[in-house]
């Protein structure tokens, strides 16, 4: 049984190793096109045999299924070019593994799972969402380990998974190795569900967390695991199975993920559009002075060398002239513009470290920002700029 474990975590090592490698569909780069969210996967947790969280006649089976098809009836509805998948729309047993197969092999842009939340006690409420991760506090775990534990109903299930104890803290070491490719997209959209959950339904934020989950670890795109409040709680179980509850749940993920949806397809990047075929900025400070001494290089010798790194702090179809009144005072703000839509940058900067460095100054003031790199005018990968340097 130790050996099949090891060997596990070897497989999920390699796994992790290659999957740099492997582009997906969000692989920002100059040479792809725009990317349009396609395909949503939808996942109501548990179902038939496996009641999940219950107390009394309120089962999470049947609550989460419920918000699950209201949730995809309104991505129909508002965005009909999207194609939406569930991995079930009635009350039967869906293995985790199998859940995630669905996702990979439609190719999904997006995967949302959706569950409740339970505990001993009973004054325990709020939602969060969760992200793929090592877990960061004993609490976190026994949420994974809650979730984990239906796969203790599948046949067979030491072989398919190869001796993962959803019990054992000792299970979840793997997690440790898991550096996810789609964490900053899996963050942003959680994020983004906190968020409307707080404002709009008007429920307790317990925020974006990590943990250990099998059906995140198995899908090859951004993943949430939503917990959208907790049936031990007899004010928020009344809520949760109310008419008024689920509508509000439901819409809170929808306007989620429009936000979402929007963000994140005005991060694909593209190839630098400008009338002189050259990066152009607006900006009229002669010099940032940006990049630090301690970094060697001036301004201009990042200018003369067709690499280097900035920072995104917006973009937006309507072009704005990068003045510091447009820009909450900062004078270092050039724009690209590109088909349809204009992208707004900070700095340049010749190392990375000098890029994150302004990502976490400027964060306070656009809560959005993330690193980008450019090479010969054109956007890419941060990834395959550093392996350029």
């Amino acid at each position: 049984m130790k050996n099949t474990f090891l060997n596990f975590i070897l497989v999920c090592s390699l796994i992790l190793i290659s999957a740099p490698f492997a582009r997906g569909k969000y692989d920002y780069t100059g040479n792809t096109e725009e990317k349009r969210i396609s395909v949503v996967v939808i996942d109501p947790g548990h179902g038939g045999k496996d009641f999940g969280a219950s107390v009394g006649n309120a089962k999470e089976k049947d609550i989460v299924l419920d918000l699950a098809l209201r949730l995809g009836n309104s991505i129909r509805a508002k965005y009909p070019e999207i194609k939406v998948i569930y991995t079930r729309t009635k009350d039967v047993f869906i293995p985790l593994y199998k859940r995630a197969d669905i996702a990979n092999k439609n190719k999904a842009d997006l995967f949302i799972s959706i569950h409740v939340n339970g505990t001993d006690k009973t004054s325990v409420q709020g939602t969060e969402t969760f992200v793929l991760g090592q877990h960061r506090s004993k609490e976190n775990l026994e949420v994974a380990k809650k979730e984990n534990s239906v796969i203790l109903l599948e046949d067979d299930y030491n072989t398919k998974y190869e001796g993962f104890d959803p019990n054992s803290p000792e299970s979840y070491i793997m997690f440790e190795l898991v550096q996810d490719e789609y964490l900053e997209q899996s963050v942003m959209f959680a994020s983004a569900i906190q968020n409307q959950f707080r404002q709009y339904a008007k429920r307790i934020d317990r925020s974006v967390k990590q943990a250990g989950f099998l059906v995140l670890r198995q899908t090859a795109m951004p993943s949430v695991l939503v917990e959208v409040g907790f049936i031990s709680h007899p004010n928020e179980r009344r809520y949760m199975v109310s008419e008024k509850g689920k509508a509000a749940l439901s819409a809170s993920i929808f306007n989620a993920f429009a936000d979402y949806k929007t963000k994140i397809e005005n991060k694909s990047s593209f190839s630098v559009h400008t009338e002189t075929g050259s990066l152009k900025s607006t900006s009229t400070t002669a010099n940032s002075g940006l990049i630090s001494s301690s970094e060697t290089k001036t301004e201009e010798s990042v200018k003369s060398s067709s690499l280097f790194f900035s920072v995104q702090i917006a973009a937006s179809s309507k072009k704005m002239e990068t003045t510091p009144s447009n820009f909450k005072g900062e004078k270092n703000i050039f724009r690209v513009d590109a088909k349809d839509i204009s992208r707004y940058y900070s700095g340049k900067f010749q190392t990375l470290h000098g890029a994150e460095n302004e990502k976490k100054r400027i964060q306070g003031k656009f809560p959005e920002s993330f690193v980008v790199a450019f090479e010969n005018n054109e956007l890419i990968s941060v990834k395959k700029a550093l392996e350029k340097m």
